[in-house]
């Protein structure tokens, strides 16, 4: 493998003024890969039952005789969702400089600059690189030079359409199961009807994929109607203008099945301009995903109804991937998954609120 030794850092120190930085709302960071060293986003606070990693605790000295282990991380824009911006912090915490980490960012949204950046780094020659990928499709050839050039793979967040052989492991979410969550709590609500608006997040992600792909199951096997199915890509204000549209052509809905917390605040904004009462003993049932802490507080206020959990803190689980590659150890398992839960506003607690909100 290409080592990197402390002496090395030490420069690339120098240089980590040039790092990234991050465009606000959607907007993608087009900067080159450089090194992490842009200021970290908002604090946030890891759920109790899986608690984000001590940076200075299991992530510490991951390569014996002063080595450093340069890292290549691949992530989506810090700015896309509250998610995001907690997965991304993580992540710069664990693989930071204090432990024994050479690490380069490359943060956007668009699926091929990711491709360009990962291609990048893998010819500065990191030892590992992890990827959260935009799009779930495209990533065989990247892989495949990664493979090539001895750079061990890791995939977090999502999991691309590519061989198993070509990437060692993947520490994701089961958003399938997220999704199929969701939906089972949608049907214990007993409902006369389902008249349903569906906020698809980024097309092709894996967030999208699992959580659309179950409404869309539930609602051909038991009839419920999809009064719309359309993307917001994460985004409130197109969530808002969406459901303002249905509201405009006078279809009739009765549930808001939003694929992130952000849209389902901009679905909100919009029946609060249309006085539709919304959340507990409201017209209008609410969902949405993620667990921003700010969200569960407008559950636990009974604005929205049901919120599922989506945990960003991946950091820790993939450090330990790496000791064990580092040591010899064959991993046992390919695809390591995030505990989760989904949480209703009838039964919700401050407790939940401060444990598991990001």
């Amino acid at each position: 493998m290409k080592r990197k030794f402390v002496s090395a850092l030490v420069c690339a120190a120098m240089v980590a003024t040039m790092a990234v930085g991050c465009g606000g709302g959607n907007t993608e960071t087009n900067a080159p890969a450089s090194d992490a060293g842009t200021e970290a986003p908002a604090e946030t606070e890891a759920p109790a039952e899986t608690e984000a990693p001590d940076a200075g605790a299991d992530a510490e000295a991951p390569a014996a005789g002063g080595e450093t282990i340069s890292i290549g991380i691949i992530n989506n824009d810090p700015n896309e969702s509250g998610y995001r911006t907690a997965n991304v912090r993580n992540l710069e915490e664990t693989f930071s400089e204090a432990n024994g980490y050479a690490t380069q960012t490359f943060y956007g949204k668009e699926n091929d600059k990711q491709v360009e950046a990962a291609q990048k780094m893998i010819q500065d020659g990191v030892d590992y690189l992890l990827i959260s990928a935009a799009d779930v499709s495209g990533w065989d050839t990247v892989l495949q030079d990664a493979q090539d050039a001895g750079v061990r793979v890791l995939l977090y967040d999502r999991i691309v359409n590519a061989s198993e052989d070509l990437y060692e492991a993947g520490v994701v979410s089961d958003m399938a199961k997220e999704g199929e969550t969701a939906v089972a709590w949608l049907e214990k609500q007993g409902l006369e009807k389902y008249e349903i608006i569906h906020l698809q997040g980024q097309m092709g992600a894996a967030a999208q994929v699992g959580r659309s792909e179950a409404l869309t199951a539930a609602a051909e096997e038991k009839g419920w109607t999809l009064v719309t199915q359309q993307t917001a890509e994460w985004n409130a204000e197109k969530a808002q203008q969406i459901v303002q549209s249905v509201i405009d052509s006078g279809k009739s809905f009765n549930v808001i099945y939003a694929e992130n917390d952000d849209m389902a605040k901009g679905a909100v904004a919009a029946l609060d301009k249309a006085n539709i009462s919304h959340g507990v003993d409201g017209d209008v049932i609410i969902m949405g995903f993620d667990c921003n802490k700010w969200a569960l507080e407008e559950l636990k206020a009974g604005n929205w109804n049901y919120d599922g959990q989506c945990n960003p803190f991946q950091g820790e689980k993939l450090a330990e991937l790496i000791k064990k590659i580092e040591s010899g150890e064959t991993l046992s398992e390919k695809l390591i998954y995030m505990e989760e839960k989904g949480f209703d506003a009838k039964e919700i607690t401050q407790e939940d609120i401060d444990n598991f909100g990001i």
